[in-house]
């Protein structure tokens, strides 16, 4: 049975764009590295898409957070170059247009794994969004998030949601902050 990295939204409106902030550019070469990792051991790699339309402003997102970001067909809704890079055609990909992918879940509860990594943006948003979405797929999988391969642009959200994620038996990985 093979194990599965999650490259959640890590996108360049997350990192430099319109919602970006520079600890997600510190992210690139650790998720770039995590998914060379996945991809020698020829395991499965997914990336999701935070995806809005043009009409996001009218969106409960868009008037809560009216800071447009990701729309369709921008150069903000495009991965990471770097990532991009590595991303195979025979990747599964997920746009999604909340926080959290349906079409993730639905995957998941056909497709079993061994285990299942998570990590990119924002980890107080999307991140733990899915992360409880593949635990609730998997509940016997375990599901795991790297500190370091995940941040958000406010620390003390990025430390609360990784103490909810890991008091709901997700298991965080990496060097802990001394």
């Amino acid at each position: 049975m093979k194990s599965c990295l999650i490259v959640i939204d890590f996108q360049n409106d997350f990192i430099n764009g319109s919602l970006g902030f520079k600890k997600a550019e510190e992210l690139i070469e650790p998720i770039a590295e995590k998914i060379k990792q996945y991809r020698s051991s020829n395991d499965d790699i997914i990336f999701t898409y935070d995806t809005h339309d043009k009409n996001y402003a009218e969106t409960q997102e868009g008037k809560k957070l009216p800071v447009a970001h990701c729309i369709k067909n921008t150069h903000g809704h495009i991965l990471n170059a770097e990532i991009e890079a590595l991303r195979h055609p025979s990747d599964k990909c997920f746009e999604k247009c909340t926080f959290g992918s349906d079409k993730l879940f639905d995957y998941l509860r056909k497709t079993p794994y061994k285990n299942i990594e998570l990590c990119g943006l924002v980890s107080n948003i999307c991140v733990i969004s899915n992360a409880v979405i593949c635990k609730t797929a998997q509940p016997e999988t375990p599901i795991q998030v790297d500190i370091n391969c995940t941040s958000s642009f406010n620390e003390k959200l990025n430390k609360a949601a990784l103490a909810i994620m890991e008091s709901i038996q997700i298991e965080l990985i990496g060097q802990k902050e001394k």
